[in-house]
């Protein structure tokens, strides 16, 4: 048995949910998500909660459960809050700073980095060495994230490269004489 999927999502004050089918539609403050299940599970509306169930005992049913519940826990966070992630860039002369619909990266290459910000991903650069992304989508979010780290991941010997704000990096002992 799920332990997640048992748990009703709850919707605050200001967020409505609408149901077609197997697509599931919130509206909140900050806009309009929607999602599609597979036919392993039954939503419901009862009231102002979302109740997911399983429609059968299969492993499928069990992981497609679980599975449903968060993305539509995470549809009505989205648009109520939102999803933040922030990048710090590590390294001598490594740097960010917003141009318009793009992010241009100083990496150490020997040209820069223009990466392309995606529709309902927002970035702002506090600091040179910083990078906050914002959204309502969270998978939008965290794929914007990776890709951005994916140009300079953090490196064990000295840790340069771009990581999420908190990660631990391994730091890898050098040679020695």
């Amino acid at each position: 048995m799920s332990r997640i999927g048992k748990k009703p999502v709850e919707l605050p004050s200001g967020v409505s949910a609408s149901l077609s089918g197997q697509t599931i539609e919130v509206k909140g403050p900050k806009g309009t998500l929607t999602f599609t299940a597979t036919d392993d599970v039954t939503i419901t509306i009862d009231g102002n909660t979302v109740s997911v169930d399983p429609r059968g005992s299969s492993k499928r049913a069990r992981q497609q459960w679980g599975m449903s519940r968060t993305m539509i826990a995470n549809l009505v966070n989205g648009v109520t809050e939102g999803f933040k992630k922030e990048l710090e860039i590590v390294g001598v002369g490594y740097r960010a700073q917003v141009q318009g619909n793009s992010i241009r990266l100083n990496l150490g290459y020997s040209h820069d980095v223009d990466f392309a910000i995606p529709a309902g991903v927002t970035a702002t650069t506090p600091k040179p060495t910083e990078i906050v992304l914002e959204g309502i989508d969270a998978q939008l979010v965290g794929e914007t994230a990776a890709k951005i780290r994916e140009w300079r991941r953090p490196e064990p010997y000295k840790g340069k490269g771009i990581r999420y704000r908190g990660e631990y990096i391994f730091q890898k002992e050098g040679k020695k004489k």
